[in-house]
């Protein structure tokens, strides 16, 4: 997988999502519960826990695309705002990289459920990943770089439709390096 998606197209985008999801279904696609709910370390999260984020963090966008291209998504004040979009974009690009060093705490809303998490939260992300792939097409005829949207973590961050949908993938790869990581660890359920 590719971890420098800065300044890639739609078409680069599309590619390295479709190249996770069928990572993801290859890797952790016949995992057991057990094996899904498995952690490292109390500190840590599970392989399910992990996507769970993911369902969590892509849901909004889902619906936030759905709205803007049936265009019944008003614009908002901070989206007006000229440049700042551009760095913020880049600035969340460049922090979620698997390879950026660095790690963040998840805000509340976005953070997994702390129960067991059945094996079958893979499929359930990999619906949500075609949902997203399919919104991803509908939306390359568009200016993606000129639309800007606000983000559903911070209600003050603006980036184009362009930077989210690589935030979206960047984040993506960094949870599947890190339940990657949660297979690799000595004890793991074989």
């Amino acid at each position: 997988m590719n971890h420098d998606l800065q300044d890639s197209d739609v078409s680069t985008v599309l590619s390295e999502m479709s190249l996770l999801t069928e990572e993801t279904k290859r890797v952790f696609g016949s995992l057991s519960g057990q094996q899904v709910n498995w952690k490292p370390s109390e500190d840590d999260w599970s392989i399910g826990q992990c996507f769970d984020h993911l369902l969590i963090s892509n849901r909004p966008y889902v619906v936030l695309v759905e709205e803007l291209l049936a265009g019944r998504r008003p614009r908002r004040a901070w989206e007006r705002v000229p440049l700042v979009p551009r760095l913020f974009g880049r600035l969340l690009i460049n922090t979620l990289r698997p390879d950026s060093g660095r790690t963040s705490k998840a805000r509340p809303a976005f953070r997994p459920s702390t129960s067991h998490i059945p094996p079958s939260i893979i499929a359930t992300f990999l619906d949500q990943q075609e949902q997203l792939r399919r919104l991803m097409e509908t939306s390359h005829t568009l200016d993606l770089d000129r639309i800007v949207i606000t983000s559903p973590v911070v209600s003050f961050v603006t980036y184009s439709l362009m930077d989210a949908w690589r935030i979206i993938v960047v984040h993506e790869q960094n949870h599947f390096v890190q339940a990657t990581r949660v297979m690799e660890s000595p004890g793991f359920p074989v």
